[in-house]
């Protein structure tokens, strides 16, 4: 039931919270089966939450995704699914947020737009664009949702923490900051953003030509949901050949929404760069810390087209 990659990311994350969870998580799964009249099937791949196939009573097939109440993701994605109303996103069928439990509608087919690249890689952008624009909402009424802008955070804390001796090149950092407050200022209008939307997170549907899951829920500038999308999918592969890929989206993503070629471009250079920021958060030492990514390949092959 538990992998070793959920079990390492969950206690990484949510520390003790984490790991008294993971030792609870079977009798978890049983008690919401027998409260929510569940028949658990095999579980989705694991990483920071514990996701499987069940069938409901009644023989609607869903998807259960537990995580840990304590701080969990979960508080923001059902308020997002919810403003979504089922528009471009799996809809929410049940929650506990106590349990640390929700009960999702099951996409099918749900093969990954991942899956079209890179050979098919612009019927992959124009299913991103699809979402985008079913998923584009404004913040419901008491939005209790973070604004993006609280993610300019992690670029200040970087350079605090890490300086010119961190392996991120601090100007560039430095930089992704000041574009991200500059985007957010110049914003002509608010949204529930995603958050997350990337090949992993696009499945193809019956109910919808293609549907998004798992949302981190903020609101803010529209522009932000394209920068995931320019370093994705498998941001750890550093292959050229997908590095490659980015201009040609930049160029169709400003296209297919209307949307000027430089915001595009300044969106994707401070997701890029935050992704691995992020990453550095992570790191405890001097010699513990990850490679960087093909997001920071993506950051420098943007530099010279930023506005």
């Amino acid at each position: 039931m538990i992998t070793d990659e959920l079990a390492r990311n969950v206690v990484d994350v949510w520390g003790d919270d984490g790991a008294r969870w993971l030792v609870e998580l079977p009798s978890i799964v049983r008690e919401l089966a027998r409260d929510w009249d569940l028949t658990v099937g095999a579980p989705y791949e694991l990483s920071y939450h514990y996701v499987t196939a069940v069938t409901c009573g009644d023989g609607t097939p869903a998807v259960l995704k537990l995580g840990v109440p304590t701080g969990t993701s979960l508080a923001a994605e059902v308020p997002a699914l919810a403003a979504f109303q089922g528009r471009g996103a799996a809809r929410v069928l049940r929650a506990e947020l106590d349990r640390g439990a929700l009960l999702l509608e099951r996409i099918t087919p749900g093969w990954r737009a991942r899956d079209l690249v890179p050979h098919r890689d612009d019927e992959a952008t124009s299913a991103a664009v699809g979402v985008m624009r079913r998923l584009r909402v404004p913040p419901p009424p008491g939005c209790t949702m973070p604004d993006v802008l609280s993610l300019v955070a992690a670029f200040d804390d970087y350079v605090a923490v890490h300086g010119p001796a961190g392996p991120l090149p601090v100007d560039l950092v430095v930089r992704a900051g000041g574009l991200m407050r500059e985007l957010c200022a110049s914003a002509t209008e608010r949204v529930v953003l995603h958050g997350d939307l990337h090949h992993d997170n696009i499945l193809r549907a019956t109910r919808e030509p293609w549907l998004a899951i798992d949302p981190h829920g903020m609101v803010g500038d529209p522009g932000y949901e394209v920068g995931a999308l320019l370093y994705n999918p498998a941001p750890d592969d550093r292959d050229e050949t997908l590095t490659a890929l980015a201009p040609s989206r930049v160029e169709q993503l400003a296209d297919e929404l209307a949307m000027p070629v430089d915001r595009v471009v300044a969106w994707g250079f401070v997701k890029a760069v935050l992704s691995d920021v992020w990453s550095a958060e992570s790191w405890s030492s001097p010699t513990d810390r990850s490679p960087v990514s093909r997001a920071l390949d993506v950051a420098h092959l943007l530099l010279p087209r930023l506005p």
